[in-house]
């Protein structure tokens, strides 16, 4: 990940995560920043799926009603 511009933010944290994470030499900044980006995706990929289930749905009856199109020409 490329370092952009930083901004300092405070933030509480269980006093024994804290310690143990320091203890071990953990970036807290990283790692917090590291854990809000996976969060970020896996709500981003929530939100994709909730707005797009409709044709999701759609389509999966589609292919259980006629077949995945164009099957005939797969080679596997």
């Amino acid at each position: 990940m490329p370092d952009r511009a930083r901004s300092s933010t405070s933030m509480s944290l269980d006093r024994s995560v804290l310690d143990e994470a320091r203890a071990l030499g953990i970036n807290l900044s990283r790692a917090a920043e590291q854990g809000l980006v996976a969060a970020i995706r896996a709500e981003r990929a929530r939100r994709w799926r909730a707005e797009n289930a409709a044709a999701i749905d759609a389509y999966n009856g589609f292919v259980e009603a006629g077949g995945i199109p164009l099957s005939e020409h797969r080679k596997f």
